[in-house]
This record gives structure tokens, sequence and C-alpha cells, in this order.
């Protein structure tokens, strides 16, 4: 049978007060219930009290996942609203202090909270999360090593979380900053196989250091839910245009890397240090400077490393009816990501002769008005 290539996303997002702009400390009572009513088990509480999940079932098509998500946001909009709260997609909340945030009373995070103990409470960080069906478990593994070198691109167009504390970091994607304190995150190691990743997991199992491979958060993994490969790199996306060309690129990405075995089919020592070099590059720049090429060793303008992805899956787009979701990252370098909109709104409020706490309340304004749209 020909590989559907499935795809399922997770979309995280912050709920702020309307009137301060500031994180919620508590979700109101009832919100979660009157959104299971609207959208039933597809939204979920998170970690902390001031984010909220939403899931898309099982998706055929970009389309599809599109009208699953504009609803979602569209009900939360509307809902949060009611409750006096605004909800936003980004990577970091602009306003957020950690230090004021309560778990979410569910067995899962009380374990969480207690093993991370400080770290839990600092991590107000909301991500992309993108399954995409490989359902031969080996397959699984030999693509999550060669998909490696793609990941700070996906990052880069995603880049959204430029503030943390109410300050301007000077990066574009901070999350990951601050998301690199938990243990077992980051860019994987090569497994040589399906065994080799099933033996690590089996030791931290063993030695009670996991309870399951659900706790392994790395930036991707193989699914422990289903027979999926979940990218976990990307900032939570305020466009939603800009999550669904994410999430095509990477599915074209999946298919091509199944389709051609050779592909990225040469490790080197320093390969791993060299993606994570442009995993810093674009946690810093977003889509302003280049990566480095591995081949070429020079680096390359990002509009370079965008033509070239575009040319490599054009095949893949095609066959799974997503080449103007793919050709939207275009769209992303020309208006910039959602970090350079912020960070663009932000100095010119300041220019204009607003406060530091005034720009970020109109920053969170955009983001809320931004993902409602």
């Amino acid at each position: 049978m020909t590989p559907a290539y499935t795809i399922g996303i997770e979309e995280e997002y912050f709920l702020a007060e309307t009137a301060s702009k500031a994180a919620v400390s508590r979700m109101p009572k009832g919100l979660i219930r009157r959104a299971r009513d609207l959208l039933g088990a597809q939204v979920t509480p998170e970690l902390l009290q001031s984010q909220i999940e939403v899931v898309t079932p099982v998706c055929a098509s970009l389309d599809e996942a599109r009208q699953h998500l504009r609803g979602y946001r569209s009900a939360l909009h509307g809902l949060s609203a009611d409750f006096g709260l605004q909800v936003f997609a980004a990577g970091t909340h602009p306003m957020a202090e950690w230090s004021e945030q309560t778990p979410t009373d569910k067995p899962r995070y009380a374990k969480l909270a207690n093993d991370l103990q400080f770290l839990a409470m600092r991590n107000m960080m909301c991500g992309l999360h993108i399954h995409v069906e490989v359902s031969d478990p080996h397959l699984r593994i030999d693509i999550m090593n060669r998909v490696l070198p793609f990941l700070p691109t996906l990052l880069a167009l995603s880049t959204s979380s430029p503030f943390w504390r109410k300050r301007p970091t000077g990066l574009m994607g901070y999350r990951l900053a601050a998301y690199d304190e938990l243990p077992r995150t980051g860019i994987p190691d090569f497994f040589v196989n399906l065994a080799d990743y099933n033996a690590l997991i089996d030791t931290m199992v063993s030695a009670g250091v996991i309870e399951d491979a659900s706790h392994v958060w790395w930036a991707i993994r193989p699914s422990t839910r289903f027979p999926t490969l979940e990218l976990r790199i990307a900032d939570s996306c305020t466009h939603l245009e800009d999550t669904l060309c994410i999430a095509a690129l990477y599915r074209c990405l999946v298919r091509a890397l199944g389709r051609v075995p050779e592909l990225n089919g040469i490790w080197r020592n320093h390969t791993r240090l060299l993606i994570e070099e442009n995993r810093w590059r674009a946690q810093r720049y977003g889509t302003t400077e280049g990566l480095i090429d591995f081949a070429d060793k020079r680096l390359v303008p990002f509009t370079d490393v965008i033509e070239g992805l575009l040319a490599l899956i054009a095949e893949d787009a095609d066959a799974l009816g997503c080449v103007s979701e793919v050709q939207h990252a275009r769209t992303i370098l020309t208006r910039g990501t959602s970090a350079a909109q912020q960070m663009a709104l932000y100095r010119q409020a300041r220019n204009d002769g607003a406060s530091r706490i005034e720009a970020l309340r109109q920053v969170v304004d955009w983001l809320a008005q931004t993902t409602a749209a």
C-alpha cells in the first residue's frame, strides 16, 4: 500500500487577562468544561493553568487540518472573551511572570511538577507539535535521523518568542533557550537502528528515570501513542497559515526521505554539532540570517535555504496536494515571522512614546487578534 502520510497537529495557546494582558495564574472554573462542550476532547489543559492545547484528529490533507484549527481558534477566541480573557498562539507570553504560575491539578502534571521542581514553574512556553504517519517503526527511526538537518529551517520559520518576562530577549526564538533547562530536550543523537533507540529507552525505564518514552521531549521523537514521527521543535505559530506551512513542509520532508533512502544518509562525528549551530542561528535570527551549508562549508542566505528546500520536496508537495501551503514559506520570508512582526510593533510603539509595558500590551493585543483571524 502507498503510505498516506496522514497528519495530526497540536497547537498550544496562552491565556491572558484582557485588561492587564498578564498571563492568568489560574484558569477560570468552567472554561475547560465549556471548551469541551464546544470542541470535545480535542481541547485539553496543559502543565500550567495559563496554557491550553488543541489537537486535530488524524487528517488526510492540510485543508482538513485547516478547517479544524480555524474552528478551534475561533471557538476559543469567543469563549475566552466570555471569561474576560484573550487567547493567542506564540512561543512565549510577552507579559508572563513564571513565578506567578499555577500547575494544572492532574496526576501526570503533579508528577512532572514534583520531578522538575523549579523548572516546572518556568515552563512558560507554547509549542507546535506535528505528527506524520510513518507506520514502519524501523523507518521511523531512519527518517528521524535523516530529517534532523532540516529542523533548524522549520524552527526559523516558526519563531514567535522574542520576549521573556516583559523584556525583549534579542532572540527571535527564545522558547527553546528556556526549554533547554529541562532534561531530555534538544536535538536527539543519531541512532543506528530501532534496536539502538529501544535500548536507550529501555535503560532509562528500567533504571526508573522515566516511566515511558513520552518523557523524552526531544525536538523530534517517535510517538508513543501513534504510528507517527512527531516534530516538536517549532514555536506555536500566531498565523494559522504559518502552522499549516510548517506542517506541510515537514510532511513533504518525511515523504521525500522515505522516497529517497540515500538523502542525508551519511553522518560524520560533527554533524550533530553543526545541526545545533544552525538551531542556535534559527533561535537568534529567525529567517533574517543564513544557515550553514554542511557540504559547501559556508553560510547560505535563508532565501536560498527555502528555495533549495522547495525544490527538494516539489514532487512530494504535488503528490500530497499541498503546493500552496509549502510555498507560503516565501510569504513568511517577505512578511516576517511572528517574532519579527512582534518586535517591529514593539519598537514602533516605543518610538511613539509608549512605555515598555504599554508596548508589550499592544503586542499581546496583536497576538490575540492575529491568532483569531
